[in-house]
């Protein structure tokens, strides 16, 4: 794996809030993650179907007018047609948007899709193909693979077809192997392709939902790792310091390594991010 000359940059994701209360509280972290971190952007995930849609809009709205941030929005071929999905990026590159994280997406919870491209590769040549060059797509990677592919060879296969399409950069799934990530970008290399692929970083601060994340989206949680966990399962204290230690260091040789950049999901918190921050520094 190659090292990377550059300056590393630092980005942040956020979900879109269901209540008035919800928005205050991540306009708040919008603003702590600002004055600590700077990160270079926000991205705001996208949700199937009409409503989580709406709020996908709606945040990036007020966090633009919050900020004079770069707000990246996150868009989902599943549950969208062509024309839904050709009046969403009008309507970006009327706000002034010039950055997207293009994604396939999840199937709507009621099992219903309006789909005229059922994958990634297909949305993001859809978008080239109707603004050119107006946007820098991020594509999703998936170091230790994704849940639903038949073989590593076939998920990488899918891989290459986004980042051909024209995507200009990949933020990957989280992962807390280095091994994983550094072989990736070394196929990646092989397969003479040079966009940037940055590490998606989550924080570890409750035991229960990251081994529901992980479970669910094909994350390994390391043996050592779930283990030392599971003893600090009654002790949120010494449950999250653990976490910040391994996350922190998971960074530090991320970057070391030669990664671009991190991208941090902030499951609308600062706190913990702000603490692998301050050990980063």
């Amino acid at each position: 794996m190659s090292t990377n000359s550059k300056q590393p940059v630092f980005s942040c994701e956020f979900f879109p809030p269901r209540t008035d209360a919800g928005m205050e509280k991540l306009l708040a972290t919008h603003q702590q993650l600002i004055d600590t971190v700077n990160p270079s952007f926000f991205s705001v995930t996208f949700g199937a179907g009409g409503t989580t849609r709406d709020r996908t809009m709606e945040t990036v709205k007020q966090l633009r007018s919050d900020n004079n941030q770069i707000i990246v929005p996150h868009i989902s071929c599943m549950g969208s047609s062509k024309q839904q999905l050709s009046d969403l990026l009008d309507e970006y590159i009327e706000l002034g948007i010039n950055r997207l994280v293009t994604l396939r997406g999840d199937v709507p919870d009621d099992g219903t899709a309006d789909n005229e491209l059922m994958h990634a590769n297909e949305l993001v040549t859809f978008i080239r193909e109707k603004t050119g060059d107006h946007f820098h797509i991020e594509i999703a990677a998936y170091p230790e693979y994704h849940p639903e592919s038949a073989s590593p060879d076939e998920d990488f296969k899918y891989f290459l077809n986004k980042a051909n399409a024209g995507a200009d950069s990949a933020i990957t799934q989280y992962f807390y192997n280095v091994d994983a990530y550094t072989r990736f970008v070394d196929k990646c290399e092989q397969s003479q392709l040079a966009i940037p692929i940055v590490p998606g970083i989550m924080p570890i601060t409750n035991y229960a939902n990251l081994v529901r994340f992980s479970d669910a989206c094909g994350a390994e949680i390391p043996r050592w790792i779930r283990k030392q966990l599971e003893a600090y399962e009654n002790d949120l204290d010494s449950l999250r310091a653990f976490g910040t230690d391994v996350v922190a260091q998971l960074c530090h040789q991320l970057l070391d390594a030669g990664a671009p950049g991190l991208h941090f999901y902030t499951l609308n918190q600062s706190d913990a991010i702000l603490n692998i921050w301050n050990k980063l520094k």
